[in-house]
């Protein structure tokens, strides 16, 4: 028996130190699970190509994205208007609302890429989008951090800064993400810049660019053609933006704009309609997926208009509201129905999908976060997607970026990513020798074969304790959410930067001290 400890403390001791092994781009072996039939995928494709030929999409406050559709083909008319609801409320309806025709859009999305790949800083760290591909990112916007030790808090550039670091060290994740979290001690106007910085010099991996301004999609732009040059971007995306419809069948000024700067610089585009089902969209799962696929349809067809063959992605934020408080539900079936059925409609155009994530409306990563979240990342798996926002530290409904959370989260990835590695049907994987080796009624603890295996055979938890009650107690009965504590601590402490040319390193810094210059100078418009 104490030969046997000593070999399992031995182990222990060897993965202890052991390299961290990057689990590198995913994809997908998995057959899509399916919840629609053909004829209600073409129910649906018809359903939206009726809301946007009879009811349009507005476009608030950017009539160069109208003047666009116009020449293209679309109609386009102008409506300013208060709009009566039956309970007596009212809704100011200004803009102008663009209506087309179904064979119009699809000649359009037609020139939409099935699969492209973005740059990342260290070549190997590319990433492909789209196909059998699946890329996990982090979470994306929220205001607030929180962790064991010192609970909810606003966000800070320094929380920011860890965040990429997390990511970048972070094997589970493939795509560092975006607005990771709103660093509140940092300048609206400005904050943009010190973003793109903590990516490009804490990570080498692909990052997403920034869309709360026209003016910051444009030095989104400039920046990655420092970082990997400028005819470089231009044949392979650097950056990934999110576009959001502000739904229901509206986008504005502030999205378009800022999609109208990377697809002319073809950057990937994430067009992704923001949907609360119940509030801002209709109640009923079919209306509701007839609208996001309307939203989001029109979004790639204005990038296609501007810029035929731009990568694009179809995207789906859809939760449902709680019709008792009003709060947006995570982890619902209508929702993981709604996932599936989105995938359907992105396959049905050959588009890259994202959807999913480890969503939770909980505050803490208590049990309500776990099941919650194992009821999106279950779905967002089985449907297929392609690019996953929000795979670790969403809280309180994307509220807060939480620590444990992403560490938590990173579990649940590595699990999905073995889960759909599937089942290896080789000459090795069917034993032949173990079955020599072990008699009727031995065990296949010692065999070769089972040796040959031991590192790999099955997934091996990170997080997660799988150890008896009696020895969890000995040690001190340390639970997840505060083992996750010590982890995102040991991480950021063992924390070392990838390398980066110096000089690439002083023009990212000189550029960013240039604009920041110009912005607080008043300085927000240059030439194209």
């Amino acid at each position: 028996m104490t030969n046997v400890a000593e070999r399992r403390s031995q182990r222990r001791e060897a993965r202890r130190h052991t390299p961290v092994v990057q689990y590198g781009a995913l994809i997908n072996k998995l057959a899509p699970t399916e919840v629609v039939s053909a004829e209600g995928v073409e129910l649906i494709h018809a359903a939206s190509m009726r809301l946007l030929r009879e009811h349009g999409i507005l476009i608030v406050d950017y009539p160069a994205a109208a003047e666009t559709f116009r020449k293209a083909g679309a109609s386009v008319e102008w409506v300013d208007a208060e709009h009566l609801y039956p309970n007596g409320d009212t809704t100011k309806v200004c803009g102008h609302l663009v209506k087309i025709e179904e064979e119009l859009l699809l000649q359009h999305l037609r020139h939409a890429p099935s699969e492209f790949t973005q740059l990342a800083r260290n070549p190997a760290r590319n990433m492909v989008i789209g196909g059998r591909h699946t890329v996990f990112a982090p979470v994306y916007g929220p205001p607030f951090v929180a962790d064991y030790e010192r609970g909810r808090r606003l966000a800070t550039l320094e929380d920011f800064q860890n965040f990429a670091k997390l990511a970048y060290m972070a094997p589970q994740i493939h795509h560092n993400g975006g607005t990771l979290l709103e660093p509140n001690d940092v300048e609206v106007k400005e904050r943009h810049l010190d973003m793109l910085l903590a990516h490009a010099l804490y990570s080498d991996k692909c990052f997403m660019g920034s869309v709360t301004h026209r003016e910051n999609a444009r030095d989104t732009v400039l920046f990655s053609e420092i970082l990997f040059g400028a005819d470089n971007i231009r044949a392979q995306p650097a950056t990934l933006s999110l576009i959001n419809a502000s739904s229901p069948l509206r986008f504005d000024d502030r999205m378009f704009g800022a999609l109208e700067i990377y697809a002319h610089a073809r950057q990937a585009i994430l067009v992704t309609p923001f949907l609360i089902a119940g509030a801002m969209s209709p109640s009923t799962m079919a209306a509701t997926l007839a609208q996001q696929n309307a939203e989001a349809l029109f979004g790639i067809c204005y990038a296609q208009i501007l810029s035929p063959g731009v990568p694009v992605i179809y995207g789906s934020f859809l939760a449902n509201i709680d019709m008792r408080s009003g709060a947006p539900c995570f982890g619902t079936p209508e929702d993981a129905l709604a996932l599936y059925a989105g995938a359907q409609m992105a396959r049905r155009y050959k588009l890259p999908y994202r959807s999913g994530g480890n969503f939770t409306g909980s505050r803490i990563p208590d049990a309500q976060a776990g099941y919650e979240s194992a009821s999106t990342m279950w779905p967002t798996i089985q449907a297929g997607v392609n690019f996953v926002l929000h795979s670790a530290g969403w809280l309180e409904g994307g509220l807060i970026a939480g620590y444990e959370k992403f560490i938590i989260d990173l579990e649940m990835c590595g699990i999905m990513a073995r889960y759909m590695n599937g089942i290896g049907l080789e000459e090795e994987d069917f034993a032949w020798d173990a079955y020599r080796d072990v008699p009727p009624g031995g065990h296949f603890l010692g065999a070769a074969h089972t040796m040959r295996h031991y590192d790999t055979a099955f997934y091996q938890h990170g997080v997660f304790n799988m150890d008896n009650y009696e020895k969890w107690e000995a040690e001190g009965s340390v639970d997840t959410y505060k083992r996750a504590h010590g982890i995102w601590k040991r991480m950021l402490h063992e924390y070392e930067a990838p390398p980066i040319d110096p000089a690439v390193r002083d023009a990212l810094h000189d550029f960013v001290a240039r604009r920041r210059a110009d912005i607080r100078a008043g300085k927000l418009n240059r030439p194209d």
